[in-house]
């Protein structure tokens, strides 16, 4: 079943390249909505084509990792077709702590930010993967599945679906989905939210294939008619060279430490706390900002009576 993927993947490439293509027309011409800047494209085309790269480089090792501990395994899951959808599920909420952790934490955050800083939101945009994440996606979602009784097989492969099904959800093309489905899965509209910088939208609905775990752990947000969301970064990046989207945070971090002199402590908190913290006290984290704006939403209509 591994030996397949490869090939699964080189057979997805023409499928990707035509659902993109069909969308930019569809957009250009406006019988979609969305918006397609061609450089922020080609950044995200560029970006997972070193994405495929590095995963094909490691894919070994990321599998050799998950074989190696699989004598610790608690105990033995079922090896059938059947069982597959217990193993979607469990990999993605496992999927959901390690992407709502990619948000809480610095140091995880100055790799995921890059799938977040393109100001556009389109098919295109779910190319813009970070070159790290092959390896470190799989390890972190796989080991706990590993030390459960799952087999790295049927992880692998409940990866390359779990990656299939959010490349559709990157459009602002589809609207809301039947009621049903928005309950259960995550959806265009959902993770529109999720890409947001908008103070009610920063940092929800973390969800993979499904959305009842944001709804279960309070982290879901509905998209709203009247509040259109404002794509990319709290602070734009406004770059489109490959190199400086991959690494542009892990380089603040380190010059950061650097600006904090020899305080190994300080480097620690701030790898571990969430982006937008600082010693100082002065935060700017995405509580912070959300917090602000309820105050600010609070005052208004006091101001008005005033």
């Amino acid at each position: 079943m591994i030996d397949n993927l490869p090939s699964l993947s080189i057979l997805a490439l023409p499928v990707v390249g035509l659902a993109i293509a069909t969308e930019w027309w569809a957009v250009s011409t406006g019988r979609a909505r969305g918006r397609y800047d061609a450089r922020h494209a080609l950044t995200s085309v560029c970006m997972g084509i070193g994405n495929v790269a590095i995963n094909s480089a490691t894919a070994l090792l990321s599998l050799w990792v998950l074989k190696s501990i699989c004598d610790l395994h608690i105990w033995d899951m079922p090896d059938t077709w059947l069982f597959f959808p217990v193993v979607m599920l469990i990999y993605d909420f496992f999927y959901y702590w390690k992407h709502r952790l990619g948000h809480m934490t610095r140091a995880m955050w100055a790799e995921h930010v890059t799938h977040h800083s393109s100001p556009d939101y389109n098919l295109a945009t779910a190319l813009r993967q970070p070159w790290t994440g092959p390896l470190t996606g799989l390890v972190f979602s796989g080991i706990p599945m590993v030390l459960i009784g799952f087999s790295p097989a049927w992880i692998v492969l409940a990866s390359a679906f779990h990656l299939a099904y959010q490349f559709w959800i990157h459009t602002e093309a589809i609207g809301r989905l039947p009621g049903w489905y928005e309950l259960i899965f995550n959806t265009p509209s959902h993770h529109r939210v999720h890409h947001a910088t908008n103070p009610r939208y920063l940092d929800r609905n973390f969800g993979g294939t499904l959305i009842i775990w944001d709804r279960l752990f309070g982290t879901f947000e509905a998209e709203r008619a009247e509040e259109r969301p404002h794509y990319g970064i709290f602070k734009p990046l406004n770059s489109t060279n490959p190199i400086k989207v991959a690494f542009h945070e892990a380089a603040a971090l380190l010059r950061d430490c650097a600006g904090d002199g020899f305080r190994p402590r300080t480097w620690a908190r701030r790898a571990v706390n969430a982006p937008g913290w600082s010693p100082d006290g002065n935060h700017m984290r995405s509580v912070d900002v959300r917090a602000h704006w309820q105050r600010a939403q609070r005052d208004r209509p006091q101001a008005r009576r005033d």
